[in-house]
Parts: C-alpha cells; structure tokens; sequence
C-alpha cells in the first residue's frame, strides 16, 4: 500500500469516527490584546514575580484590565454573584485569565462580552451571578465541607480518609481560586456568604503533629501534600517537609498537587524550584519512593507551551509522573469532544497524563456545574477506546463517608429522584468501631434539575423542609436498602 493510500485511507477513518482525532499544535494566546496588558513584554510575562503581583482579585482590576471590552451587564452580573453566591474570592493569574476567549480579535466596546459569557475558563474561573440557577442553586443535601475531610482529621490539616492514603492540607492558599473548589470552606478568603475556617495551630506545629501521626501509623504508605496548593508554600519549607516524609519508612508514594502548573507555570519554571525539585526527586528514587505531580485543568485551552516547558522541566528534574485531574462541569467540559480534546492536548501536547475526571461535589451553590451520574456514566462511555488504556480518564463520583467510586461502580440508583447508592470496602478513620461501615448504604445526589418531573415534584415536596425532615423522609427508604444488602 502506498502512503498516499495509506493517508487517505486514515483520512477515510478519521473523519468517520464519532471523534475525529487530530493533534493540535500548543499556542500562547497574546496577552496584548487585553488594553491593560498591551504593554506587558514577553519578559514580564515569563516572570512568577510578575503574575502573582498582576493576578485579578475583585471586580475594579478586571475593568482595569479589559476597558471597555466587556459591557456593563457582565460587571454587574458579576458583582451580584460576589455578593450573594459566590463561595470562592477572585484570584485569577494573568497565564490562566489569558487562556479566555484565546481566539477573539476585540472590535470595539463591549465587543468580548457574549464570547466571554461563553468561554468555558470564565465559567469556572469567574463565576457570574446568571449563570448560577434560580430553581435550585444549591442541593438540599450540599455542604460546606462535603467530604467530610475535617472530620476525619487524624491532626489539624491531615485527612485520614482511606486505609493506606492521607491527604497533608499544608496550607490554606492557592496561587487561584476556582469557583467550584471542593475546599471552599477552607480555602481562600471569606466570602459575603461563607466565613472560611481557619487552622488553629502554628503552621510548623501543625507539620510537625503530621509528621508525628505519620511515623506512628505504618499503614500510611501514600501522602499527598496539597493545600490549598504547594506552590504556595515557599520552596525551602516545603523541600524540608518532603524530606522528612521520605525519612518515615512506611512511605512509598508522595504526590505533590498543584494547580499552578496550569495556572501560574512559571512557579515550577524557576531554577531554585528546578534545582530543589531535583534534589527531593533524587533522594526519592534513592529510597525507592515515587514521587510524582498532579495538577488541575478542565479544558483545553489551558493546555498552552509553557504549561508543556514546566512540565517538560519536572520531569527532566527527576518527577515520576505528572497526572492531571480534571472535574466534571457543565458549560465547561462535559461533553465527550470537549474531555478528549483536553485528554490529547494534555498527552501530546504536555506529556501530562490524564488521571482521573471527578464529578463536581455538593457544596454551595454549585448545581448549574454538576451533572448527574447518569450523565458522568455516558461520558465515560463515549471517551473509551481514543486514548491509550494507561491514559483513558476514569470518571469518578466522590462520594461522601466513602471515596472515589468509577461511575458504574454504583450498588443502586433511583433516578427518578436521583440518588445513587454506594458501597464501600473500608473503614475511614473515624469508623474503627461502626460495626455497619461495610455493611451499609451511602447516598449522593444527582442535580434536582436534571431529574424527570416526578422526581422535581418530589423534591419540592420534600427538599424545601429543614435537614432533619428531609433526612426523615428519606430514612425508609435507606433502610430497605440497606437491609436488602445485608442479606445479599
């Protein structure tokens, strides 16, 4: 078969698939275009100094930045879902605010303002007040902490959660905020409508009740240290942190999580950081602890050349693997070109490897990014079989008292009014003498949007009353299944 055969053949294949597949070559979008970054040079931009002084913290510096780009409806839209929605503060760096609407020429006042509302970073960066639903903007069941993380504290800030893992929350900053942060309660500044909790103890007392809790519990084996976010904590501090983790036996995995590969690259460009990096990640490989990255991005258009150069530097610097977990928002990236599109710009185009898609937790205001499980179950339906099995995504449901569950691992679903049921196979740590543990059912809850009629009637019935009666009206109906899966 010649190669003109061969290619057109290819061509024929392609273009058949539901996906067309297609590699697409990274671009930096030209921050020029903004009126307040048009004097920016490429050195200022490559300069972490430089973004974290720039970031976008409130409504005056995004007017600062776009002029008269955007109309005023989208100001006031935004600063009404400041006031009265919003669970996250602003922070946006200029590397990830330079990532909305890439691909717009603006042509005059308010020119950028429909391809703004649209854009699907704005979405989750810059929430705005309309795009937040009136019927139910926030599930009956949501909570600030809707993991339960703090509750299974083994010490301030160190979540023992699954048998063999604990997540270390450093610290309470990131270098940006997304408005659906599963920390919210934590993370950040307080908002109008959530006053954030704060750590009590001493930062460095707090390290050290960790590492203490750490060298006492053979068990753990995996840390992942996170926050907030590590690039927010001065390298010096967090290198001797991480090298005092390796020095614990029992630990054979450390994952460092960060956003800022994404959002603020040029943090993990620095050479202190390169070097300091490189010198955790050969003590690493010496002791024969795997060290590795995970960073956050939703779509593809975050994907950009210099995201690839920081990537391509921790790697070279001796990391394991840089994995990306995404989360499931609609208007974002749910929808099956959208999640491959993201998964083959990260893989090609970063060599960042697609991990996990979680779907968007139960916390405030929150319902018009999250999707059913039924909707998260089609969409890892339709990815499979593009990607690479080591870098297919696997779409889980973070389920509370429970973990990370695939979709289809649900043990039952009502989805008339949406509630899916699960199992699990452990004990978290605040259930060493729950006899039950293993034995019972957990709930999560599909958007009541998304429901058919019976089931929206049922939840205006039963949703608007206080958590005690819904929790009542709802206990029958747990009980069942639960006895129905004992005796199974």
């Amino acid at each position: 078969m010649s190669i003109e055969t061969a290619t057109q053949l290819d061509g024929a294949l392609s273009t058949g698939q539901p996906y067309p597949y297609q590699r697409v070559e990274l671009v930096e979008p030209d921050w020029r275009r903004f009126p307040g970054w048009k004097d920016v040079t490429a050195e200022e931009w490559a300069s972490v100094q430089w973004q974290r002084a720039h970031c976008i913290k409130n409504v005056k510096q995004l007017r600062e930045l776009m002029g008269d780009l955007l109309d005023e409806r989208f100001y006031a839209d935004l600063e009404r879902d400041q006031a009265e929605r919003a669970t996250m503060s602003m922070l946006v760096p200029p590397q990830m605010m330079n990532t909305m609407a890439p691909a717009v020429e603006p042509h005059g006042p308010g020119s950028l303002t429909d391809d703004f509302y649209v854009d699907p970073i704005r979405h989750y960066m810059i929430p705005v007040f309309s795009d937040r639903r009136t019927d139910w903007s926030s599930h009956p069941h949501a909570a600030r902490d809707s993991l339960h993380e703090h509750d299974m504290w083994a010490t301030e800030g160190l979540t023992h959660r699954y048998p063999t893992k604990v997540l270390a929350e450093l610290l309470p900053t990131c270098p940006q905020y997304c408005g659906h942060c599963t920390r919210m309660d934590l993370v950040g500044n307080s908002t109008p409508v959530i006053e954030k909790l704060k750590f009590g103890g001493k930062p460095n007392d707090r390290i050290g009740d960790m590492l203490d809790y750490l060298r006492r519990t053979p068990s753990v084996r995996d840390v992942v240290v996170s926050g907030g976010d590590v690039a927010n904590m001065p390298w010096p501090r967090l290198e001797a942190f991480l090298t005092e983790v390796m020095e614990i036996e029992n630990i054979r995995d450390i994952r460092l999580a960060t956003k800022a590969l994404i959002g603020l690259p040029q943090h993990w460009l620095q050479p202190d950081v390169v070097e300091g990096v490189n010198r955790v990640a050969t003590i690493a490989r010496s002791r024969g602890v795997s060290l590795a990255m995970h960073t956050h991005t939703n779509h593809a258009n975050s994907v950009t050349p210099i995201v690839a150069e920081a990537t391509r530097a921790m790697l070279d610097a001796g990391l394991r693997d840089v994995r990306n977990q995404g989360v499931l928002l609609d208007g974002v990236n749910a929808d099956p070109h959208a999640l491959l599109d993201l998964c083959f710009r990260l893989l090609d185009g970063a060599q960042i490897m697609p991990y996990y898609f979680y779907m968007c937790d139960m916390i405030p205001f929150s319902e018009h990014w999250r999707v059913s499980v039924a909707d998260a179950q089609r969409l890892q339906h339709h990815i499979m079989g593009y990607l690479p099995g080591f870098a297919t995504p696997r779409i889980v449901c973070d389920v509370p008292f429970v973990g990370k569950r695939w979709v289809h691992q649900l043990a039952d679903y009502d989805t008339e009014r949406g509630i899916s049921y699960w199992t699990k196979n452990y004990r978290t740590s605040i259930e060493a003498t729950d006899d039950e543990a293993l034995s019972r059912y957990y709930e999560y809850y599909d958007p009541i949007h998304t429901l058919p009629e019976s089931g929206q009637q049922w939840w205006e019935q039963h949703g608007r009353l206080d958590e005690a009666s819904l929790k009542a009206a709802e206990m029958a109906e747990a009980s069942r299944r639960t006895a129905a899966l004992q005796a199974y």
